[in-house]
């Protein structure tokens, strides 16, 4: 069972995820809130695992919400839900520590999935969104120039696990990742692990964003 705090300052939007939610037996609705200050508060209350996270509210946005929470060391995660595929406020929400993102248009059983994979610790973002994300997220916050090997962690990985680290930080899914290096998903989700630890990344969006950050990984790339 997933537990699931939805936020968003439309009370008919939070009416049309908790209908859809509690459609399902592995979802559970345990709470609602329609600006950031009520989701930061009820997000400490109720320790859902997922937050459905709207980025534009009165008050306290998304923005600021995810980044307090992410920042208080719970368990929750964050599923940002925009309705614009490439939103100027993604690459905020990226740094804040979102575990993912998916438009608000996105066809039920995507919602379902992407809150399973977040739970899970995975992300949700579709290769091609991952990259115009990124694009976005680049022109906001153009890469620094230098050499990537100046960073510390990067002498961590091991050659295969660079390797790893520079198709994360393209997009590609574990699916892809395999078939370029022939190896099994399994292998790669298991460098992939071992990848995120040694990097210090939460998740797989922030491994993407520190091969950004690094310039590992750039606009365009595919």
């Amino acid at each position: 069972m997933t537990t699931v705090l939805i936020v968003d300052d439309q009370h008919l939007q939070r009416y049309g995820f908790r209908i859809l939610l509690e459609s399902v037996p592995e979802t559970d609705v345990v709470g609602e809130a329609a600006h950031g200050a009520e989701a930061v508060r009820k997000a400490a209350e109720l320790r859902p695992d997922v937050v459905l996270m709207d980025v534009r509210m009165p008050g306290m946005d998304g923005i600021e919400a995810t980044r307090r929470i992410v920042a208080s060391g719970g368990r929750s995660r964050i599923l940002v839900l925009t309705t614009f595929d490439v939103d100027e406020y993604v690459h905020a929400a990226l740094r804040a520590g979102a575990s993912g993102f998916l438009l608000k248009d996105a066809r039920p059983e995507e919602l379902l999935a992407g809150i399973r994979a977040v739970a899970a610790g995975d992300a949700v973002i579709a290769p091609a969104l991952t990259r115009r994300i990124l694009d976005e997220y680049a022109r906001y916050r153009p890469v620094r120039p230098g050499d990537p090997a100046e960073d510390p962690r990067l002498g961590t990985l091991t050659e295969r696990e660079r390797e790893i680290l520079e198709a994360v930080g393209r997009g590609w899914t574990n699916g892809e990742i395999a078939a370029h290096f022939v190896l099994s998903e399994s292998t790669v989700k298991t460098h992939v692990g071992r990848v995120l630890a040694k990097i210090g990344a939460r998740d797989r969006v922030q491994a993407v964003i520190f091969a950004y950050d690094i310039g590992l990984a750039r606009p365009h790339e595919g």
